[in-house]
């Protein structure tokens, strides 16, 4: 089945009933997992996280899955997903729920080891054509508005557009990473489906769960100003 809509006919549903997006939580790269562990059950058990994306350090493979294997119950107790980001020939193994890979190439190259029974997120789609290949193929979700590997990233705009334009024209759920709390409440006002929130909650010197607070505070607010007005019309 295609995952593209018509854009009136998928702005027509999602004016009905256009959900607040859910926080997806990308973690810091991880090379103990003691340290994460003493945060990540007040802040799964605290805030509606739908899914944590796990970012392991770079190792030898046993010592990888023993990481995921420490993480993996407290997000999956919680009621999230757990993902592992780019080492998507572990997540079996470890007890993940899927993975997140980065381009088309790689998309391909997990889709047999993960498809149907595991979680396949895709980013690194640098183009409209890029994210509809990844659409039609069968990823879970696609991802906009990470660093590449140079530690560059579109324009909060640019991003905004691309969220906007999906969440407008295509069936599979689109993630924005927000890179700022301000980026938050811009995003939440495109109609995705997930916002991904990085480096700047776990860098937060009141904690994690401070910084969580208000994303989850600016993101209702951003929503509600963006979709009242529509959902007021069906009325």
């Amino acid at each position: 089945m295609s995952s593209k809509k018509t854009a009136a006919n998928k702005r027509t549903a999602r004016a009905v009933s256009i959900p607040v997006p859910r926080l997806y939580l990308a973690t810091p790269l991880i090379s103990d997992p003691a340290a994460l562990l003493m945060q990540l059950h007040d802040v799964l058990t605290g805030f509606d996280v739908a899914a944590v994306l796990l970012r392991l350090a770079q190792t030898d493979e046993r010592s990888m899955i023993s990481r995921v294997k420490a993480i993996a119950p407290v997000v999956q107790q919680a009621g999230a997903a757990l993902l592992i980001d780019q080492h998507h020939d572990i997540v079996a193994r470890a007890g993940a729920d899927g993975a997140h890979v980065s381009g088309i190439e790689a998309m391909q190259e997990a889709m047999p080891s993960l498809k149907p029974e595991r979680i396949l997120g895709v980013g690194a789609l640098h183009t409209r054509h890029d994210a509809m290949v990844a659409g039609e193929a069968g990823a879970d979700y696609v991802l906009f508005g990470e660093l590449d590997a140079e530690g560059q990233r579109p324009s909060p705009e640019a991003i905004f557009e691309r969220l906007q334009w999906w969440a407008e024209t295509f069936e599979p759920p689109g993630v924005g990473y927000a890179a700022t709390l301000e980026e938050t409440a811009l995003f939440a006002a495109t109609g995705t489906d997930f916002i991904m929130t990085a480096d700047f909650i776990w860098n937060d010197a009141r904690g994690p769960q401070a910084a969580l607070a208000d994303v989850m505070a600016i993101i209702a607010q951003s929503h509600a100003k963006a979709f009242a007005p529509a959902t007021a019309e069906q009325d």
